[in-house]
């Protein structure tokens, strides 16, 4: 792979989806939560189309890839959401964030995270907010040192059948 000094980034297409289910399933959590098989089930193609449909220019609703060469090393999910909190403040979610494992501590989820904030900045969101599980303490120590704030409890219900 190359340097991350290469790191280059752009929204996914559709055929993308193999190489980011593989980065969701590169992690602990994510090996048992994501289907990592050849061909993908429909529920992953679903979903994107979902999201493509709900996207817009000014309110996103993509994955946004970190590249080196053709490469796809890291993902996240970036959402712009209007609301009327805040006196109607724009914000940005951030959702599965992931980088391979073959080149974590290169500084490429640091440089993902940075470009988010700042097209996030560019399509007027007020803040950008996202939620990590609590046991990824390493995580936690990584969003702090690029600013953030562990500002609010997060809640979550699955709403599963089984």
């Amino acid at each position: 792979m190359s340097s991350p000094t290469n790191v280059t980034f752009r929204y996914a297409t559709r055929d993308d989806l193999p190489a980011i289910v593989a980065l969701l399933a590169d992690d602990e959590k994510g090996k048992t939560r994501e289907e990592l098989t050849d061909p993908l089930p429909n529920a992953y193609y679903a979903a994107f189309d979902a999201m493509a449909s709900q996207s817009t220019a000014t309110l996103p609703n993509q994955y946004l890839l970190a590249c080196q060469g053709t490469d796809i090393v890291g993902c996240l999910q970036l959402t712009l959401i209007a609301g009327l909190s805040r006196r109607g403040q724009l914000r940005a979610q951030i959702e599965g964030v992931r980088i391979s494992s073959q080149v974590r501590s290169q500084k490429i989820g640091e440089k993902l995270i940075l470009e988010s904030v700042s097209i996030s900045k560019l399509l007027g969101a007020a803040l950008v907010q996202f939620t990590t599980d609590k046991t990824r303490k390493d995580a936690h120590r990584f969003y702090q040192r690029l600013g953030f704030v562990a500002s609010h409890e997060g809640m979550k219900m699955a709403l599963n059948a089984d």
